[in-house]
C-alpha cells in the first residue's frame, strides 16, 4: 500500500497530537501555579471562572474524543479511503479542535450551549462523515 497519498492526512493528524501535547502543558502549568496543588489531582471545588479548570477540561475533552477520532482515522487510511475525503475530515476535526482549546480557554461560562460547544460539534460531525466513508468503502 501506498501511504503517501495520504500525506496531508498525516500532517492533519501530527496537527492533532501537537495541539494535545500543547494542551497538556498548558493545563500542568496552570494547576502547577495553584496554592497547595497535588500533581495528577485537581482542585474540585473549582469551577470554568479558573483557568486551570478549563485547561484541564481542555485537555479532558480532547482526551476523550482522541481515541474514536484516531481510530477512525488510521482505519480510513488502512482500507484506502479516499485520500481528498480522509485528509479533508482529519483537518477540519484538528483546526476545529484548537478552535475549541482557545474558546475553552478564553471564555468562562457554564452556559449550555457555550461558543465552544458548536466547534465540538462540527468536530464530532467530521468523526462521524469519516466512519460513514469507511462504512461505505467496507
Amino acid at each position: 500500500m501506498d501511504f503517501t497519498v495520504y500525506g496531508s492526512a498525516f500532517s492533519g493528524l501530527l496537527i492533532v497530537l501537537v495541539t494535545l501535547v500543547v494542551q497538556s502543558f498548558v493545563a500542568n502549568m496552570s494547576k502547577a501555579r495553584l496554592p497547595n496543588h497535588i500533581p495528577g489531582k485537581i482542585d474540585p471545588s473549582l469551577g470554568h471562572e479558573s483557568f486551570a479548570y478549563r485547561a484541564h477540561r481542555t485537555m479532558e475533552n480532547s482526551l476523550e474524543n482522541l481515541g474514536v477520532f484516531l481510530g477512525s482515522a488510521f482505519l480510513a487510511i488502512f482500507i484506502n479511503v479516499d485520500p481528498f475525503w480522509t485528509a479533508l475530515t482529519i483537518w477540519v476535526y484538528a483546526l476545529v479542535r484548537i478552535v475549541h482549546m482557545i474558546l475553552y480557554y478564553l471564555i468562562s461560562t457554564e452556559k449550555n450551549p457555550s461558543p465552544r460547544s458548536y466547534f465540538y460539534l462540527l468536530g464530532l460531525l467530521a468523526n462521524i462523515l469519516l466512519l460513514i466513508l469507511i462504512f461505505a468503502q467496507l
